[in-house]
């Protein structure tokens, strides 16, 4: 059974998908033992309870230095040993040391088709903003494993969301969450927890 960290920000949309998937055999083999967040008012520690799942809030803001943060965060983490660590939403960057403990078994949503509208300053709804600015006709989700970079780790899975012309951030970003991001991720998390899942060269191989 893989044991599975969701590291979260905000309401936890992308958790509760998780957590539905594993209720419907969506996602087999794999079980969410733990959620942290960096915002104590974040909803999805109280779904996390809800679930009776270990929760906890790491916040930077409790740290004299963002180093100290990210000395308790990466301590914490190899304290709970994770099979899998999600990023479901999760606004803070992860320490390298981090990334080196866990290789490929990190990884990441983002909100649109990397390589595009991907790095530094692209996240939320500053990513639909910046696609309804450019005009693109086609957005939607990556999942893909963390490395050093930011949003740069081998692409694992992708789906397309089309564009509408009446689109607003808003209406674009449900979308995206609903046909895409809640799709992928717990697919990604199950072909993962079966196995079927190698990095080769920076490329991923599904088997």
């Amino acid at each position: 059974m893989l044991k599975v960290l969701v590291c979260v920000s905000g309401g936890g949309t992308n958790l509760q998908a998780i957590l539905d998937a594993i209720d419907t055999g969506r996602i087999t083999n794999a079980k969410v033992e733990w959620v942290i967040s960096n915002n104590a008012g974040a909803y999805a520690l109280q779904r996390a309870k809800d679930r009776g799942i270990c929760s906890m809030c790491l916040s930077p803001g409790s740290f004299d230095k963002r180093e100290a943060f990210y000395e308790a965060f990466t301590q914490t983490v190899r304290q709970l040993a994770p099979d899998l660590i999600v990023l479901a939403g999760f606004l803070v960057a992860i320490p390298p040391a981090l990334v080196e403990a866990f290789p490929n078994r990190i990884i990441n949503i983002h909100p649109s088709l990397i390589p595009s509208f991907c790095g530094v300053g692209y996240y939320g709804l500053r990513v639909h903003e910046a696609v309804l600015a450019r005009g693109v006709k086609v957005t939607g989700a990556t999942v893909h494993f963390v490395d050093a970079g930011m949003d740069t780790g081998p692409i694992l899975l992708q789906k397309a969301v089309e564009v509408h012309p009446e689109d607003t951030a808003k209406s674009l970003q449900q979308r995206v969450m609903e046909e895409a991001e809640w799709q992928i991720l717990p697919q990604a998390i199950d072909l993962i927890a079966n196995g079927r899942v190698t990095v080769e060269e920076r490329r991923v191989k599904i088997r």
